[in-house]
């Protein structure tokens, strides 16, 4: 089955399914389309908890990040499914575990694998009622023609298929890499660009691309290349940060909220538009004065500690959504896929899925009943952490740490260390920050904990064997 005949069959099975189930499916016509919302979400790399003014940040200025947190929703315990670039977003484009489709780590330039072609992404969720869809920025789903954007259901697409260091200049293993490319839609247009210069490029694509479909609904992903290392920006935010050239970069990525905020009032779009802003991940901490902060969360990125794991995430869509509003539950990118097919009334795909909808705690419905059991956090393929309510169990694993260690400067890293954890236990309400082992105060947590990692290995796998309700990525 080609293709294109796959993609067709996903989408008349999630029509088809829709139906039979009852579900509030819209039909495209031209007075429903009206009614639809759109869609934006703008996606950080590598961007700590504490990055953000709401979220603590002393020493950047984020007014346009701040102001959404105070015109909507801001959640305090917001994770990713996995700690690393690749895998993170692949958790939030398709509403699964990476484990459940195959999309694990960071895949390199030398990489032959990507999405598969039987998954259905967000844009193809949305194109069910006639979205038009773009993604501006970092892609990171596969970069071979099969793999990209524009054979996922999104009509646009300008940026890097890969992460930003994957390039000839990178401090320490830039031979193993090619002349980074520019790509749009399926051409690479530049091979090593100006990177100060992308943040600014990606969100002019924004701005036009809502003007162009201001008259019907649209889905907007702008995927920022920053501020992953090596760090760049623009002229006009150089030395505008008193946390040096990293606060300069968020604060060139807090303009362009501001700038796609503007845009949707200027056409009239704010109370038809939900906005989500997060992160990929945790800050990179071994680049030091380059990376970013978790304030008082432990460790980052590349770990599945609060501070690998947990990310800055706030929604904003006016008349629709409470303003300053705070939402403490636990929840994941997994789950924005649910819920924006209800929102939007899109048919969910046949396969199975591990993303709950979160349409209620969105809303500030009080009495909404947690989404999950738990959620699980995997680094490739090991099972290392799982939470449920207040309690997060760490499975003995080995993690790197700059603990002790010096962090790095200037754009060279430091180096971290490999620990050890055995069997802990953490009440995250008492303490987000993980320091004090509450697993021997209460084994029932832990036995009842156990149980429930041991039906997800059943389900994922783990690094001893696969998991019955895996699927394969996508090879060429």
């Amino acid at each position: 089955m080609n293709h294109y005949s796959r993609r067709s069959f996903l989408h008349n099975a999630a029509l088809g399914s829709a139906a039979l189930l009852g579900t509030p499916l819209l039909r495209c016509t031209a007075s429903r389309r009206a009614s639809l919302p759109n869609v934006v979400i703008i996606f950080t790399d590598d961007q700590g908890y504490a990055d953000v003014g709401c979220y603590g940040a002393q020493d950047i200025d984020t007014p346009h990040l701040d102001r959404m947190a105070r015109e909507g929703v801001r959640f305090t315990d917001f994770y990713v499914a996995q700690p690393v670039c690749g895998a993170s977003r692949a958790a939030l484009l398709t509403g699964c575990y990476p484990n459940r489709i195959g999309l694990l780590g960071a895949p390199s330039p030398q990489a032959t694998h990507g999405i598969h072609a039987d998954e259905m992404t967000m844009a193809e969720l949305l194109k069910q009622n006639a979205y038009r869809t773009a993604i501006y920025g970092k892609w990171h789903l596969g970069h071979h023609p099969p793999f990209l954007p524009t054979r996922n259901g999104f009509d646009e697409y300008l940026g890097l298929p890969y992460s930003n260091d994957m390039w000839p200049g990178h401090p320490e293993v830039g031979d193993r890499f090619p002349p980074l490319p520019l790509i749009e839609n399926e051409k690479t247009i530049e091979s090593n660009p100006d990177q100060s210069q992308l943040t600014t490029r990606y969100t002019e694509r924004a701005v036009r691309f809502i003007k162009r479909n201001k008259a019907r609904p649209f889905f907007l992903y702008v995927a920022h290349s920053m501020p992953h290392v090596p760090l760049f920006v623009s002229n006009k935010f150089k030395g505008q940060s008193k946390r040096g050239l990293y606060g300069d970069v968020i604060m060139e990525i807090d303009w362009s909220v501001g700038e796609i905020l503007q845009a949707l009032e200027t056409h009239g779009l704010s109370e038809k538009t939900l906005v989500i802003f997060s992160s990929d991940n945790g800050p990179w901490l071994s680049y030091g004065d380059h990376g970013g902060s978790a304030g008082p969360l432990r460790e980052g990125k590349g770990t599945v500690w609060e501070g690998g794991v947990r990310v800055p995430c706030m929604m904003r869509w006016p008349g629709a959504l409470p303003a300053q509003s705070v939402c403490r539950q636990p929840c994941m990118t997994i789950d924005l896929f649910p819920s924006i097919a209800e929102i939007t009334g899109a048919g969910l795909p046949t396969h199975p899925i591990d993303g709950r909808s979160i349409w209620p705690l969105m809303k500030g419905d009080s009495a909404a009943a947690p989404p999950h059991q738990a959620l699980y956090f995997f680094w490739e393929r090991q099972l290392q952490a799982l939470r449920s309510g207040r309690w997060k169990l760490h499975l003995p694993h080995r993690y790197r740490s700059m603990q002790g260690q010096t962090a790095g400067s200037g754009g060279v890293p430091g180096k971290y260390v490999q620990k050890e954890t055995g069997l802990e236990l953490y009440d995250l309400e008492v303490d987000p920050g993980e320091s004090h082992d509450v697993a021997t105060e209460h084994p029932e947590e832990v036995a009842r904990l156990l149980a429930i990692a041991g039906m997800i290995n059943e389900e994922l796998g783990d690094n001893e064997r696969p998991g019955k309700g895996c699927r394969p990525a996508g090879q060429i």
